[in-house]
């Protein structure tokens, strides 16, 4: 056998794997939205993966009319201001590291990425304390600040490498046509970053949007409450509506699904830069 026809062959193997791991994700899926059209009752007495005979959409009702507009607009006011700022600061800073030519642009890098190796439960006893000194406590300014601070770490990570391969001859043309660095980072940095801009937005948005310690120890009042936290409305003091647990699930997924659709061909741009090097 050839080497051009052993590299037509077809990867059965991986084929195989490839679909039972579709399975497995489409599975809960599929469980979820069906669980999501059920009766309380219906949900104990059927087959969890058939179609209910009579679907209905009381767990949606429930779950909408049970302040669920106010909680999505919360955990869209935190996600998109936290994203936004955490980029802003997070391409400021990785222009400075990755076109540095001081140590210590380094040394802060380094300093930065100490943040990767500190886990949020290790921090929150004393993030507590210093948002009740703010006096912050129960706003969602208590809760943007923490999610800017522990992002920063791998975004600024991933834009640096970014701008690193940025080759040099790029920023001496700059340069020659007078450009300086706020003219460089914004004619040369962003557009040529854009994919790692959308795919590390991404990423941050669903840490944030899927956050829920935060919430849990920052926040106790019903008009700050954010989606994931919400989701105890729902639990009972002897049981738990289990449809309009996964009815909030799935409307609380629908606009970072949105966002991976807008911006899906980017992000997978960004999440294969440089495999073809």
């Amino acid at each position: 056998m050839t080497r051009h026809a052993a590299r037509r062959r077809p990867a059965v193997l991986g084929a195989t794997f490839a679909w039972i791991w579709l399975l497995i994700i489409i599975v809960p899926i599929y469980y979820m939205i069906l669980s999501s059209l059920r009766t309380q009752g219906d949900y104990y007495a059927a087959n969890p993966l058939v179609p209910p005979a009579s679907p209905s959409l009381r767990a949606y009702k429930l779950v909408i009319e049970n302040d669920f507009l106010r909680y999505l607009g919360n955990s869209l006011i935190i996600t998109v201001v936290s994203v936004v700022v955490l980029l802003v600061v997070a391409v400021m800073a990785s222009y400075a590291i990755a076109r540095g030519r001081h140590k210590a642009s380094l040394r802060i890098f380094r300093v930065v990425l100490l943040g990767l190796a500190i886990p949020a439960q290790a921090t929150i006893v004393p993030l507590y304390y210093m948002i009740l000194q703010m006096k912050l406590y129960d706003t969602l300014i208590a809760l943007i600040l923490p999610s800017i601070g522990f992002g920063i770490p791998i975004t600024v990570l991933i834009l640096v490498n970014f701008i690193r391969d940025i080759p040099s001859e790029l920023f001496e043309s700059m340069t020659v046509d007078g450009g300086g660095s706020w003219r460089t980072l914004w004619s040369l940095v962003l557009p040529l970053t854009r994919p790692a801009l959308i795919t590390v937005g991404i990423y941050d948005a669903l840490q944030v949007w899927n956050g829920f310690l935060f919430p849990l120890v920052l926040t106790g009042k019903a008009s700050v409450r954010v989606l994931p936290y919400s989701l105890f409305t729902y639990q009972g003091e002897h049981g738990s509506d289990t449809p309009a647990i996964l009815a909030a699930v799935v409307l609380s997924s629908l606009p970072i699904l949105a966002a991976y659709i807008v911006g899906r061909r980017q992000l997978i741009a960004g999440l294969t830069a440089g495999f073809g090097k």
